[in-house]
């Protein structure tokens, strides 16, 4: 496999520096539905097990990992199912081997509020302890072998040559692309592994391993609060023992679904106590009469004309439902994800030109940026990161990319690159930013001001 090619400026490494201090204090809240959850929506959690199939996983003191990750996944999910404000969707209830890409599919596709992937650890005989981890960079090289260990897994998959071609398990540098897409729900994922890690230091005392940071593809596959527990270490006699037991698997079944439902239940808190403070708007003033009619109307034209609506609407809570897929057809789908997964190649946001287009790669491509949408147009524009980071709009911020913008969303800032009608001129642009390093940058919609679901743009 070829290594991912990076150009990692100082930015980057400071973001990263970042990234691991936000472990001192996560927030609790959704990433992308909890502003929007409805009373009468279900909060959908889809949970993995890690391996299965031929792929066993580790292997320590002859214990199958896949085998008992799936039995607390199943004991965490029958817990969960008897709350009728969850959802539950399974990767997979069997012996079977499930893509990694195709895992990220069904929570993508189901529209989760979070994914939670559920392993077992190997080492030395004496390493012990249940760790929790979300999508970074590897802090030390531990968290890199165990990345290592369960990304290999992307092996047995056919096509993975294609599929995976810009990623190196090797190496340590390509998952600083991997980060950019999860940056936007990297707190919230830190809060629910927080709270995982908490309940099985405090409610089972089992050796807390703490939350950390590692380069998982199956994480990167997903676009919600994400998480991968690793249990404990089967190649730990005493730990692997307990991992294999109906006991310790029923605890740590529990505990994860208790987990869950605490953040659940603590987001849903939080957002109603922010709900509760938003200021009411001013009641319509009173019929004015008729005498000043005409001067009232001509102040309110030279308002309308000196001044501009804002766009913020992301920074205020807001009571307007928004619609959401139907989640009684989540496990239907998941199913139809898995067996057409064989047959078909991966989906793309947006497919590429079958007309070459030569890109100098010293110069960017003009884009003419002067028309202006109008009020039932679409215009597109880069997203080619999420950070925590205010990072000052210039050129060396961004590997020499112009024009680019910044979009304050919830405790982040997203970075846009560029801005036109065309989505062919939007695919140019993308290419540009590829050729600047990030390639994983994707297309983003808006209309009226306000970010639209991509393929609402295609209507």
């Amino acid at each position: 496999m070829k290594a991912l090619k990076y150009s990692v400026s100082v930015h980057a490494i400071e973001f990263c520096l970042l990234l691991a201090i936000t472990f001192s204090s996560p927030l609790i809240s959704f990433g992308k539905s909890t502003d929007t959850l409805q009373n009468d929506e279900k909060f959908v959690v889809v949970l993995d097990a890690g391996h299965g199939g031929h792929d066993p996983g580790n292997l320590g003191n002859g214990y199958l990992e896949k085998n008992i990750a799936l039995n607390i996944v199943l004991k965490a999910g029958a817990i969960l199912e008897k709350d009728p404000s969850i959802k539950v969707i399974y990767t997979r209830k069997d012996d079977t081997f499930v893509d990694l890409y195709v895992r990220g599919e069904i929570a993508n596709k189901a529209n989760a509020d979070v994914f939670v992937s559920v392993h077992c650890d190997s080492h030395t005989s004496n390493a012990h302890g249940a760790g929790t981890f979300v999508l970074g960079l590897h802090a030390n090289e531990q968290n890199f072998e165990v990345a290592k260990k369960e990304n290999s897994v992307i092996y047995l998959e056919d096509n993975y040559q294609k599929r995976y071609a810009d990623y190196d398990i090797n190496s340590p540098e390509s998952v600083i692309g991997l980060t950019i897409m999860q940056e936007e729900f990297l707190d919230n994922s830190i809060g629910l592994a927080k709270v995982i890690q908490d309940n099985f230091s405090n409610k089972l005392k089992r050796t807390d391993r703490k939350v950390k940071q590692a380069g998982f593809i199956v994480l990167h596959q997903t676009f919600m609060p994400s998480v991968l527990v690793e249990t404990g270490f089967l190649t730990n006699k005493q730990e692997g023992a307990y991992l294999n037991s109906k006991k310790g698997q029923s605890e740590m079944g529990t505990s994860i679904a208790e987990a869950i439902v605490d953040y659940k239940n603590t987001a849903q808190a939080n957002r109603a106590d922010i709900g509760s403070r938003v200021v009411e708007a001013p009641a319509p003033p009173k019929q004015v009469e008729k005498p000043v009619k005409k001067e009232v109307e001509k102040k309110k034209s030279d308002i309308t004309q000196k001044s501009e609506p804002r766009k913020d609407k992301d920074l205020i809570a807001s009571n307007e439902p928004i619609e959401r897929p139907n989640k009684a057809k989540a496990e239907k789908e998941a199913a139809q994800i898995i067996a057409e997964a064989a047959n078909r190649k991966k989906s793309e946001v947006v497919s590429q030109d079958t007309k070459p287009v030569t890109v100098d790669k010293n110069d960017e491509i003009a884009i003419d940026e002067k028309e202006e949408p109008n009020k039932t147009g679409v215009i597109y524009k880069i997203q080619i990161m999420a950070s925590a980071k205010n990072l000052p709009l210039r050129p060396e911020s961004f590997n020499g990319l112009n024009r680019v913008a910044k979009e304050p969303f919830k405790n982040l800032y997203r970075y846009v690159y560029g801005s036109t009608q065309s989505l062919e001129e939007a695919k140019i642009m993308k290419r540009n930013a590829d050729q600047k390093g990030y390639t994983t940058s994707y297309i983003v919609a808006y209309k009226n001001g306000e970010r639209i679901p991509f393929k609402d743009s295609l209507k």
